[in-house]
């Protein structure tokens, strides 16, 4: 990189809002699994809004790549640069306003995912996004990947959940799209071109977000089912029987809750009869005591229809926090397996049962000894859909036929009307591969809107189209 363009980028951000000291960046430059791996001449880290478009504005004079960077808690390598200029938005992390009464809370970019409930539990009010990576996930990352997690059955994802974006642009100018409001027709809405544009289009430096009340009661279970087409029975009936209640609905198969047993300390089988599938199913309400007793009825009748074979229902908040780490510690499992392919699909309702039968089948018989891991959001179609080795396998080896495994996957999504990415975003990992299921008319519009905001393709160039 030229000497001078580092100056200027220096002076852009300050002296608190640079380093290029190797191990200061080295965790930047590693995925948290080590699946990636990267290099940078220079970690930008500004502290404001100013600064990030001060910095953008140098980039775009000498045409300097940019790789933004939230918590670097991402699937698929979008985060991590090779080459290019590292911008990371950990320093603006302030909350610039919380409106109780217009249930809005607008803040920076860097704040993490934890940060911003704490934030909006202080005023009484829940912002229900909520992932594995919430501790380290940043506000930034998340709306740039349009992110999911475990409430979408009931609060819709990131983009749901995003009343006013602010952002910088790739020429160094400022998107003032700060707005609280709940309607403006006044055109296009471009802060959903931002949002899960995996910072192609823009950095987010602040957001305006919804908050939402409290839910004064809360109920969690575990409970097995010997087929997915139950499990899909068992969620029409308890969105049907609780009015909207059915906060989340997890899929958890019986090889992947094998490997959390087996590979994380301090975790117990839930289910005495070992089901081949569990679901963990949460209810809320806003009146006390209402998810309990909803709970309760929903699975005294499903078991006596013979819906559901067993169950277990989580008696003190520590309890419910142990079903759930049965269900957020499935990845760190694998890992510990020795890893494996990842997939994360999505699929109409209806066709996930014959999904899931079929796809095993199919790669079964690809790979004999595999161990097929399903889990995820049942209630909003996406699955994790990962194949960890057989035991004993080279893992290496493994890994190299990962493309041969994804293509089984995917045409099996792309033949039911499905997406080969449904909360990870494409990053490096499948933005070529991408175009092979994506329809053409809409890569060459993804393709013009890319070109009009960023001609000189500066803003994280190898993700997307």
């Amino acid at each position: 990189m030229d000497s001078a363009a580092l100056e200027e980028l220096k002076s852009a951000v300050g002296p608190q809002g640079w380093t290029d000291d190797a191990e200061r960046i080295a965790p930047q430059l590693v995925e948290w699994r080590g699946a990636w791996s990267g290099t940078t001449p220079l970690m930008l880290m500004p502290g404001s809004t100013d600064q990030v478009a001060a910095a953008v504005r140098v980039c775009a004079k000498h045409g300097l790549a940019i790789t933004p960077q939230g918590g670097n808690t991402g699937l698929v390598g979008g985060q991590i640069p090779q080459g290019e200029v590292l911008l990371s938005l950990k320093r603006m992390r302030a909350v610039r306003a919380v409106l109780p009464l217009e249930d809005v809370m607008v803040v920076e970019a860097g704040l993490t995912l934890r940060e911003a409930q704490e934030t909006a539990a202080a005023a009484d009010r829940m912002f229900p996004l909520s992932l594995a990576a919430e501790g380290t996930a940043t506000i930034g990352g998340v709306i740039s990947t349009n992110a999911g997690g475990t409430a979408v059955l009931r609060y819709g994802v990131t983009r749901d959940l995003v009343l006013g974006l602010e952002a910088v642009l790739a020429d160094g100018s400022v998107f003032q799209g700060l707005k609280r409001l709940r309607k403006d027709n006044t055109g296009y809405d471009l802060k959903q071109l931002l949002i899960g544009a995996e910072g192609t289009l823009g950095i987010v430096t602040a957001a305006a977000l919804k908050l939402f009340p409290v839910m004064r009661s809360r109920a969690t279970a575990l409970v097995g089912v010997t087929t997915v087409h139950a499990a899909l029975e068992l969620l029409a009936i308890a969105k049907a029987e609780t009015g909207g209640g059915v906060e989340a609905f997890e899929l958890m198969n019986r090889q992947g809750l094998d490997l959390v047993l087996a590979h994380i300390p301090d975790t117990r089988e839930p289910l005495e009869s070992r089901p081949p599938w569990t679901i963990l199913i949460e209810l809320v309400s806003g009146e006390p005591g209402a998810a309990e007793r909803g709970l309760e009825r929903l699975l005294e009748r499903t078991l006596e229809a013979g819906l559901i074979v067993d169950a277990a229902v989580a008696q003190t908040q520590a309890q419910a926090a142990q079903f759930w780490r049965l269900r957020e510690d499935m990845s760190a499992a694998q890992k510990a397996a020795g890893g494996g392919w990842k997939h994360d699909v999505s699929l109409p309702l209806s066709e996930i049962a014959d999904f899931i039968a079929q796809t095993d089948a199919a790669l079964a018989a690809a790979c004999p000894g595999i161990r097929l891991v399903t889990f995820g959001h049942l209630g909003d179609g996406n699955l994790h859909y990962n194949v960890v080795p057989p035991e004993g396998a080279d893992s290496g080896a493994f890994a190299a036929r990962r493309d041969e495994g994804a293509r089984v996957v995917h045409d099996a999504v792309a033949a039911r009307d499905g997406s080969i990415s449904a909360e990870h975003g494409l990053g490096v990992l499948k933005s070529a591969e991408a175009q092979r299921y994506k329809d053409p008319v809409q890569v060459a519009a993804m393709r013009s809107v890319r070109a009009a905001l960023d001609p000189r393709r500066i803003m994280n160039p190898r993700v997307l189209f």
